[in-house]
């Protein structure tokens, strides 16, 4: 049985569904498909911040030796399973030529040049919407305890004023007022006050789907075994049933490379894997914005359902069994940061983070195929470029000029490789 749709948008995550909301205000009759239930992925397990004006890459000048001290310290924010680093070896040596300074520019502007648009994107997409109260504005707040861990962010934050990013130095005191449950232990504070913070990402991403739906947008699950182009559409062959589109968006985070692959586009995707521990709701109270913590390079987040801890970059595929011990370890720094967190483990979790080797996300049309459109590799910034995203791949499936030049973030855009 083949049923035919005007657009198929495969991923129900926060980017499929925000392009599907933005390609409905558009006109246009969408379908949501997605294997699992909404928000399943990556998306549901974030810190729930939303960076404005974010333009700092993760491949940075110096990166490598970064990379070196990380392996030998205990408690590391990143791993790399032994069985997988022949795997990841190709990416890894692409990521690190990323770190050379005139990428490292130039992926800085490209990235500011996305970001700088999040909050206002947001805004636009909840405004006037039950969702605008999952919103909080908070401001994204990193603190210090030793001078050397606050200088070593010296080379991101003058790409921060370089690039217009606001965001403001604080001392011990301005840290404790703005966190007084904080320990007083930490000198340094950088606080960018334009951010937002999401109050429940699963909650609001499962918000918007019901919002699509309630608008006339229909959602299904469906697994996706194979893209096949025809004449004048894209087949979606699944297990029992097909379905046919005019034209298909690929928003499928860590998983999009398969898809992509089919449709003869090899992009250099990889998966960093996160975690994240919930702490009881009753300690929800105890921040008033996501902090993190720059020492050890985890965040303690105040949501709806109580503090939530994420850490950790593992390099491990998209198939390797969680390992939790690691998030588990960071329990006593998480209570000498916060003492009067409850350290009870309400729930923990692993997801997949989409991420490519110059810290930018795919977002554009195949060259292999004028009716496929990509929008993923969001890698730590998928909250914050949700709203983005979807506004950007509703103007290019509509054939609308952008609202910014998308060629730095083309599919094609790894050739120089």
């Amino acid at each position: 049985m083949n049923e035919k749709r005007e657009v198929i948008v495969v991923g129900s995550g926060v980017i499929g569904v925000c392009s599907a909301l933005s390609l409905q205000r558009k006109g246009l009759n969408v379908l949501l498909i997605d294997k699992d239930k909404p928000c399943a992925g990556a998306s549901f397990g974030n810190a729930g911040a939303i960076v404005d004006a974010s333009c700092v890459p993760n491949a940075m000048p110096g990166i490598l030796s970064e990379v070196m001290s990380m392996a030998f310290r205990q408690h590391s924010p990143l791993s790399i399973r032994p069985r997988y680093l022949h795997r990841v070896l190709p990416w890894l040596i692409r990521f690190l030529l990323e770190s050379r300074q005139s990428r490292f520019h130039a992926n800085g502007r490209n990235l500011h040049g996305l970001t700088q648009h999040a909050v206002s994107s947001w805004r636009s997409l909840t405004d006037n919407t039950v969702l605008s109260m999952l919103l909080g504005e908070g401001g994204w707040l990193k603190v210090y305890e030793s001078k050397s861990a606050f200088e070593s962010t010296r080379v991101a934050r003058d790409l921060m004023s370089e690039l217009g990013t606001p965001f403001e130095l604080l001392t011990k005191g301005d840290i404790q007022s703005l966190e007084p449950n904080l320990a007083p232990i930490y000198e340094y504070g950088l606080f960018q006050k334009e951010c937002l913070n999401i109050l429940d990402p699963a909650k609001l991403v499962e918000g918007m789907v019901s919002l699509f739906v309630s608008r006339g947008g229909q959602y299904r699950q469906f697994s996706v075994d194979q893209l096949v182009s025809c004449d004048d559409s894209i087949k979606l062959v699944g297990p029992t049933s097909n379905l046919i589109a005019e034209q298909v968006v690929i928003a499928t985070g860590a998983a999009s490379k398969h898809l992509a692959k089919q449709v003869g586009d090899n992009i250099p995707l990889d998966t960093e894997r996160g975690y994240h521990l919930m702490f009881p709701t009753s300690t929800s109270d105890l921040l008033s914005r996501p902090v993190v913590n720059g020492e050890s390079s985890f965040v303690l987040s105040p949501m709806q359902t109580g503090i939530r801890m994420t850490a950790q970059v593992e390099f491990g595929g998209l198939d390797a069994k969680p390992d939790y011990s690691k998030i588990r370890s960071l329990m006593p720094s998480a209570k000498r940061m916060l003492p009067d967190i409850e350290l009870k483990e309400e729930s923990v979790w692993m997801g997949c983070r989409p991420s490519l080797p110059d810290s930018l996300p795919v977002i554009g049309r195949s060259k292999r195929n004028s009716r496929v459109y990509y929008a993923f590799g969001h890698q730590h910034l998928g909250m914050t470029l949700g709203a983005v995203t979807g506004l950007l791949v509703s103007q290019l499936v509509c054939g609308e000029k952008s609202f910014l030049d998308t060629a730095p973030y083309a599919p094609d855009r790894f050739r120089y490789i």
